[in-house]
């Protein structure tokens, strides 16, 4: 199975540990405590009917002391899911902040903008517009989704959406086998072929 390191960043309180307990165990709870630290979950995310990964999902705290941190936890990573609480401005423009981390400290991950908290229409400060903007000017990978971890829309979908961007970017597709691998390697490492690479 394919291994992939996932992270998430984003202020204190804009759902983080809420986004991957409702993905990895399926629970929510209005009383979830912030993260001290990081924490990690792991999960296998099923991209297609043959090709599966083993996610090891970090949580990073996003309280200001630890930041410092930050750029260890990154190294490795292969997707960045970057939250936003939609009800709180100073959410997304601390965005900049945590790309800006990612960038220096990392090289060719998919970085997705994740809206959190979505149910709570009445309290919305930021409209999706926005943070499609903030994706382009940042060139973040596809396009900002909303989440709620409460009802559990578009969970699912966020962590989908990132295995399958990092597949995109880090595996090809073996003409000879079928068989998926790093497009780092000229030659299959399943059936030995040389053979004409297609992106996956």
């Amino acid at each position: 199975m394919l291994k992939y390191k996932i992270i998430l960043a984003g202020q204190e309180n804009v759902g983080k540990s809420s986004l991957i307990a409702r993905f990895c165990d399926n629970v929510f709870s209005d009383k979830m405590r912030s993260t001290i630290g990081v924490s990690f979950k792991r999960k296998k995310i099923q991209v297609d009917e043959k090709v599966s990964i083993d996610a090891n999902i970090w949580d990073f705290g996003g309280e200001e002391k630890y930041r410092l941190l930050f750029p260890a936890y990154v190294n490795g990573a292969s997707a960045a899911l970057i939250l936003y609480d939609t009800t709180n401005r100073k959410s997304l423009d601390d965005i900049k902040n945590w790309i800006n981390i990612i960038d220096e400290n990392t090289e060719n991950i998919v970085k997705i903008i994740i809206g959190a908290k979505c149910d709570l229409i009445d309290e919305r400060e930021i409209s999706i517009e926005e943070a499609r903007a903030l994706s382009v000017e940042y060139k973040c990978t596809g396009k900002p989704l909303e989440t709620s971890s409460k009802t559990g829309e578009n969970v699912e979908q966020a962590f989908l959406n990132a295995a399958q961007e990092v597949l995109k970017r880090l595996m090809q597709k073996c003409k000879s086998c079928g068989e998926l691998f790093n497009k780092k390697l000229k030659i299959c490492n399943y059936c030995g072929a040389n053979v004409e690479l297609v992106i996956c």
